[in-house]
């Protein structure tokens, strides 16, 4: 199979889009790039600032090349004004029709890209740290209109559009279920993004769905948010 191999998948509306199959990784194809394979100890020596220097180089090739995207996950809750304990990896928001496009300017850039066996997401590396490029955000395909709701913000310097906070916890509260439902890592991130979220559109988003009510009502008794309805 070639390394952007694409197959045909019916998407929502009955219409068929590509998606990425498999990609090998970029050093088997180029040999590798002297700008992103860098020694370990060349990296900075605390993973949070290793996790930001990643995103910020494929940031800049994303802008670089004008891919829509928007920054999410962990490190986009750090750019609207959240602590710095990043999680495992950065994570970017791609339409599903541009997985191919972006997929072959980062291994073009010498970033090693490959897709996993989740169909929502591909995966890559840069400067030792995981990257995922979402193109599925709380089990919906990420459209323009999504991306176009996100802020542009520096992120440790340098400026990149960025997931809106409503749609980050959007994102955050779709995805607990009966096999994940963290709210410990998510309390944290409700308190410092509180003050900027539209708490009625996420609960009309969530619907009656019942781990994402128990974390608002759990909300509503620690007066981080008000009831329903009322005032905060």
């Amino acid at each position: 199979m070639t390394p952007n191999a694409e197959e045909t998948t019916p998407d929502g509306d009955g219409r068929g889009r590509k998606r990425v199959t498999e990609l090998r990784p970029a050093a088997e194809v180029l040999g590798g790039s002297p700008h992103h394979e860098v020694c370990a100890d060349e990296l900075p020596p605390d993973l949070n600032q290793a996790i930001l220097e990643a995103t910020k180089q494929v940031a800049a090739i994303l802008k670089r090349h004008e891919h829509d995207f928007a920054l999410a996950g962990s490190v986009a809750v750090y750019a609207h004004g959240g602590t710095g304990n990043l999680q495992h990896d950065a994570d970017f928001c791609i339409r599903p029709e541009d997985a191919g496009a972006v997929a072959a300017t980062l291994e073009e850039a010498g970033l090693t890209v490959y897709a996993p066996p989740e169909d929502w997401l591909l995966k890559a590396k840069c400067l030792g740290q995981d990257i995922d490029l979402i193109f599925e955000l709380a089990h919906q395909p990420v459209t323009a209109e999504l991306l176009g709701r996100a802020v542009e913000l520096p992120v440790d310097s340098v400026r990149m559009p960025v997931l809106a906070p409503t749609d980050l916890m959007r994102a955050l509260l779709a995805a607990f279920s009966e096999h994940h439902c963290d709210f410990g890592a998510v309390l944290p991130i409700a308190r410092q993004l509180r003050e900027m979220v539209d708490w009625e559109a996420v609960r009309g988003e969530c619907g009656d769905a019942p781990m994402p009510a128990a974390f608002l009502f759990l909300l509503e008794r620690l007066e981080v948010i008000a009831p329903r309805g009322g005032d905060r």
